[in-house]
C-alpha cells in the first residue's frame, strides 16, 4: 500500500484518557495477551455484521476479521484466485452459471464443518435475501436464481440473467460465509450487541463486546486454510484485535504518538502530515471504484438545463480544494472511476476549472445575478443544496469551498443540516438534495452500475418514481457493464457509461478518496483488502526494530 513523508509535528495526545485500559506497548492489559493484541481505534462504531450490509467501514472492519471466502482478490493487481475455492469458477459462455470446487477441510469457530449445502445456503440468503427476517439482498449480486450441490466438494449456482460480476463479489466481505447458526438470525441479531453471534471460519473469533464501545477478538489457535497465495499461513501473528471506539481524532492521535495504540482509522490530511512526522506510519488504501464527487439530480427543474449543470462542473476549482484540504494521498479525479478501478476511463479536460465559462453558460441559460448576487430566472433564485457526507473525508470543509467558488458564479449552495439519519433520508428526496456527495468502493466493473443504476444506489434520482429511469439511454448503458459476459465486452462498457456521464454532465468527479490509517511504527505487515477494509490476519509487531 502507498506510504506518504509528509511533515510538522502536532501533539494531539491531550484527550487518551478513555483509553486507560491500554498499555503503552500497544496491548490491551485487561487481556491475557498482553502485548500481543493489536489496539484498533474507530471513529464509527459499526450498526451491523450481516454480510450484506458490511458496506460501512466499521461493519467492514470487523466482518473481514471473522469469515472467509470462496475466491480471494488480490488488493493491488485485484487479480482473484483460490481461497475456500480450490481454483477459479468454471463459468458458462453468458455467464449464468458459476462452479466452485471447494476445500473440505475448512469448520467454524463452533466446530461445525463447512459443507458445501452451507455454502450454497450462505450464496441463497445473500442473493435472496430473507424479507421476514429483514436481511436485504447483497447489493453485488445481480440476477442470483438458486446454488446447488452437485456434490461434497463441488458447488453450482445459477443466475437469470448474465452475471460476470458474481466471481468478484465471492471475494468480498460481502459474501462472508456464515456457520449455520448464524444464517437462522434476523436483522436486528447481527446489530450491536450480537458480534458474538456472528460465527465465521475467519482467523478471528469474537471473545467480547461492550456495547457501542469495545471489541475484543481472539485469535483462532486451528486457523490453517488462509489464501494459498499470501505469504504467512497458519495462525494469526497477533493474539487479538482489541476495538476502541475514539470519535475524536484528537483521541485516535494522541493514543497513538502516547504509544496506548497501535493503529487507527479515520486520519484526515492535516493530522496525517504531523503523525508521520513523529514516526507514525502512514497508510492510504485506494478504495477501487468511484470517485468522491457531485452527483447532480438532472431531472430537478433547476438543473435540467445542461448549461447549469456544465457551469456548476467548470466553476468549482477542484485542484485548489485537493491542495488546501487533503493531501498527496488524495489524487485529483480524472474520470467518475478512480484510477485503479477496473474499467476506470480517463476524461481528459472534462472537468477544467474556467469561471468565465462558467458564468457564459448561466448568461445563454437566462440566469442573471440578483440584488444579492445570486441568479434569477422568471423569478426563481439559482439556488441548491447538498447533502453533508459524513462518511466522507473533509465533506463539510468541501462543500463550504464549493460554496464559495459557486457563489463568485451567483448560484446558491446550501448544506442540508442534521446527523446520519437525516442526511440518508434526505438524499433520497430531489427537492432536498440535487447535488449529492457521495462515493462508492468497489473492486470489479459493477460498481459503475451500484452507485447509479435505478434498481441499486441510484445516486443521480434517475427513477421516475415508478422504476423506470427518466434517462433510459444511461440505464441501458449501465445494464450492459452487468450483464456482458467478457472482461473486454465490460471494460468497454464502463467507458461508454463515463463517456456519457460527461457529454451529460451529471457528476463532478473531485478526488480518489482513500481510507487513511495510521500505525505505530511496531505495527508491519498491515494490508487492506480491494476496497480498503483493513486484514489483520498478516500484521506482527517488531518492537525492537530488526526489521528495519
Amino acid at each position: 500500500m502507498p506510504k506518504k513523508t509528509v511533515a510538522a509535528p502536532v501533539v494531539l495526545v491531550g484527550a487518551v484518557a478513555l483509553l486507560s485500559g491500554c498499555t503503552a506497548g500497544g496491548g490491551a492489559e485487561s487481556h491475557a495477551e498482553g502485548d500481543n493484541v493489536l489496539t484498533y481505534l474507530e471513529s464509527n462504531w459499526f450498526n451491523s455484521l450481516y454480510p450484506p450490509a458490511a458496506g460501512f467501514y466499521p461493519n467492514g472492519g470487523v466482518v473481514n476479521q471473522l469469515t472467509d471466502r470462496l475466491l480471494y482478490q488480490d488488493p493491488e493487481t485485484l487479480e482473484l484466485q483460490p481461497w475456500i475455492a480450490t481454483d477459479l469458477p468454471e463459468i458458462n459462455e453468458d455467464a449464468t452459471v458459476f462452479t466452485f470446487d471447494i476445500r473440505t477441510d475448512v469448520t467454524y469457530s463452533d466446530g461445525t464443518p463447512m459443507t458445501a449445502q452451507n455454502i450454497v445456503d450462505n450464496f441463497d440468503l445473500y442473493g435472496q435475501g430473507d424479507k421476514d427476517r429483514l436481511l436485504n439482498v447483497s447489493e453485488q449480486i445481480s440476477n442470483y436464481d438458486y446454488g446447488e450441490v452437485v456434490d461434497e466438494d463441488t458447488v453450482r449456482f445459477h443466475f437469470t440473467a448474465p452475471s460476470p460480476g458474481f466471481a468478484q463479489a465471492t471475494s468480498s466481505y460481502n459474501a462472508g460465509l456464515l456457520a449455520d447458526s448464524s444464517l437462522q438470525l434476523r436483522n436486528e441479531d447481527f446489530g450491536p450487541g450480537g458480534a458474538a453471534n456472528v460465527i465465521g471460519s475467519g482467523p478471528f473469533v469474537v471473545d467480547s463486546e461492550t456495547l457501542g464501545t469495545d471489541l475484543v477478538l481472539k485469535t483462532r489457535e486451528d486457523y490453517d486454510w488462509a489464501p494459498p497465495s499470501l505469504e504467512h499461513q497458519g495462525r494469526a501473528r497477533i493474539d487479538g484485535i482489541h476495538y476502541t471506539l475514539a470519535a475524536e481524532e484528537a483521541v485516535r492521535s494522541g493514543a497513538l504518538l502516547s504509544g496506548q495504540a497501535d493503529a487507527a482509522r479515520t486520519i484526515s490530511p492535516p493530522v496525517e502530515r504531523h503523525l508521520e512526522d513523529q514516526g507514525v506510519q502512514i497508510v492510504a488504501a485506494a478504495a477501487n471504484g468511484m470517485n468522491n464527487q457531485f452527483a447532480f439530480r438532472f431531472n430537478h427543474p433547476l438543473l435540467q438545463d445542461i448549461r447549469v449543470r456544465k457551469a456548476i462542473i467548470h466553476g468549482v476549482n477542484r485542484e485548489e480544494i485537493v491542495r488546501i484540504l487533503l493531501s498527496d494521498s488524495y489524487p485529483l479525479a480524472t474520470a467518475p472511476m478512480t484510477s485503479s478501478a477496473l474499467g476506470y476511463a480517463e476524461q481528459p479536460g472534462a472537468y477544467t476549472f474556467d469561471p468565465d465559462q462558467a458564468r457564459a453558460l448561466l448568461d445563454d441559460a437566462g440566469w442573471t445575478p440578483g440584488p444579492d448576487g445570486i441568479r434569477v430566472k422568471d423569478g426563481q433564485r439559482l439556488s441548491l443544496s447538498v447533502n453533508h457526507a459524513l462518511p466522507q473525508p473533509r465533506s463539510k470543509e468541501i462543500v463550504t469551498m464549493v460554496q464559495s467558488d459557486l457563489r463568485d458564479l451567483g448560484i446558491e449552495l446550501n448544506m442540508v443540516a442534521g446527523d446520519r439519519a437525516t442526511q440518508n433520508a434526505a438524499q433520497k428526496d430531489i427537492n432536498r438534495v440535487q447535488l449529492m456527495h457521495t462515493m462508492v468502493g468497489r473492486a470489479d466493473y459493477d460498481v459503475i452500475e451500484s452507485h447509479l443504476s435505478v434498481n441499486r444506489r441510484d445516486s443521480l434520482l434517475n427513477n421516475a418514481g415508478d422504476g423506470t429511469p427518466v434517462d433510459a439511454k444511461l440505464e441501458e448503458l449501465l445494464q450492459k457493464v452487468v450483464s456482458t459476459p467478457d472482461d473486454a465486452g465490460r471494460a468497454a462498457a464502463s467507458k461508454a457509461v463515463q463517456d456519457y456521464l460527461t457529454e451529460q454532465a451529471y457528476v463532478l468527479p473531485l478526488f480518489e478518496e482513500p481510507q487513511v490509517y495510521a500505525l505505530a511504527p511496531h505495527v508491519k505487515g498491515f494490508v487492506t483488502e480491494s476496497v480498503a477494509r483493513p486484514s489483520f490476519y498478516s500484521v506482527y509487531f517488531d518492537r525492537d526494530g530488526e526489521d528495519n
